[in-house]
């Protein structure tokens, strides 16, 4: 009875991991950018109350969009001195496009550092 349970684990395991993709994402070389120290991250936010609602501005317009993927709702999002960096994955150039539409149409924007990319299929 054991050795029959345990052929179960096994197969079961085995079907398991059977639709997984064979290679891990690779994303060392932008996991290198991120640790240069240079890279605008959320902990680098102003605390500034301008800023602050800046970032909230542009978070807002994004959620409010229905038509935005769940990926690009969730983008970071930081503000140092009216200078607005966005970072993450998007579906599409298009859904790009949209949202640095959105964050220029801010008019306390004063600058946008684009570090978004879009998805690879």
């Amino acid at each position: 009875m054991k050795i029959v349970a345990l052929c179960l684990l096994i197969a079961l395991s085995l079907a398991c991991t059977r639709g997984q993709d064979a290679h891990a994402a690779d994303n060392t070389s932008r996991n290198e950018r991120d640790r240069s120290g240079q890279t605008v991250t959320p902990t680098d936010q102003s605390e500034s109350a301008s800023d602050r609602a800046l970032t909230q501005a542009v978070r807002r317009s994004l959620v409010d969009d229905d038509s935005l993927s769940s990926n690009a709702k969730n983008i970071k999002v930081v503000s140092q001195n009216g200078r607005v960096t966005l970072r993450g994955v998007v579906a599409s150039q298009e859904e790009k496009d949209k949202i640095l539409a959105k964050v220029h149409a801010n008019p306390d924007v004063h600058d946008c550092d684009n570090q978004l990319d879009v998805k690879s299929n």
